[in-house]
């Protein structure tokens, strides 16, 4: 059952109300709003909207509890058909998303809230089971290499395990699905895309990567320049850097898709940049919600498929 958070609407307190958000660059929540054209989509689905939000990290430290309620307010406000959630909704301590759900449960939509989970969420079947039980006590869908269809047949959602889990497996669960069924697939580590070659994936969501975090001017992530100078910084450098202490590789490797849409091949990647913001926090990339326009491909009558992507 969805109940009532202790901060939504009172003055209850909550462990999480005492949350103080430490990286020292933040921005204020950016809706990006985007149009993506799939082939074979349904009529009936023309214009469905799917709202996404990502990599949320409740430990106490890297998502402050405001950030989080502005931006479950400003997606309920936007009324979307489906809502996804791309992972990383703790970051070490499995207690901290029972926290996070109290937020959670106030998300609406039309067709309800679906979710995978990330590597921080799955380092263990121990972990995973805890996330996953805490998200269904809400009302959220996790979905770990499963299919779901909050539209029936004509546009099945896939959510797969994490990238990092020898589970991901994507090409049998794919097989399942008739060759002509477009679908949307939910991956919380765009990198799945190397494992998705063969595989129908008209539209793949993924989080994972905050977006760099800090962008350069041209839109460039700072970890995409730090990978080149890795070889010339020093250990003790590197050690103060996230994006290293696992080692850059391990982390992400096509940082070409940091952040936006992409086209990979003749599928398409949007990556939502997240949330949460490790140290030192986010510079030229703010935090994200994502709100999808599915467009049904033309030709086809009675439609206006002219709709710009933006953001606000």
């Amino acid at each position: 059952m969805r109940g009532r958070s202790p901060t939504f609407g009172d003055n209850g307190s909550s462990p999480v109300d005492r949350m103080v958000m430490l990286p020292a660059l933040t921005a204020p929540l950016k809706t990006e709003r985007v149009a993506v054209t799939i082939e074979q989509l349904p009529l009936a689905l023309h214009g469905t909207t799917v709202a996404q939000l990502s990599d949320f990290h409740f430990d106490g430290y890297s998502l402050s509890p405001s950030l989080l309620e502005t931006a479950i307010a400003q997606c309920n406000r936007l009324v979307p058909d489906l809502v996804v959630l791309t992972g990383d909704f703790i970051t070490r301590n499995p207690s901290d998303i029972e926290a996070l759900a109290v937020y959670l449960q106030h998300l609406r939509s039309r067709l309800g809230v679906y979710a995978v989970l990330g590597n921080h969420d799955s380092p263990s079947a121990r972990v995973r089971r805890r996330v996953q039980q805490a998200l269904a006590t809400v009302e959220i869908v996790p979905l770990w290499n499963d299919i779901a269809y909050p539209w029936g047949d004509r546009l099945p959602l896939v959510g797969l395990a994490d990238i990092s889990s020898p589970d991901c497996q994507p090409e049998p669960l794919l097989a399942q699905l008739p060759p002509s069924t477009p679908r949307l697939v939910l991956a919380h580590n765009p990198d799945t895309m190397d494992k998705l070659r063969s595989s129908r994936a008209d539209l793949v969501l993924s989080g994972h990567t905050h977006g760099g975090q800090v962008t350069l001017p041209g839109g460039i992530p700072a970890p995409s320049l730090l990978k080149e100078l890795s070889p010339w910084m020093p250990s003790i450098v590197k050690q103060q850097i996230p994006f290293f202490n696992q080692d850059c590789e391990r982390v992400f490797r096509h940082w070409e898709w940091a952040a936006g849409l992409h086209a990979v091949g003749d599928r398409q990647l949007y990556v939502n940049r997240g949330l949460a913001s490790y140290w030192p926090g986010r510079l030229f990339c703010p935090p994200e919600l994502t709100v999808i326009t599915l467009l049904a491909a033309p030709p086809f009558e009675g439609k206006d498929s002219a709709i710009c992507n933006g953001s606000d």
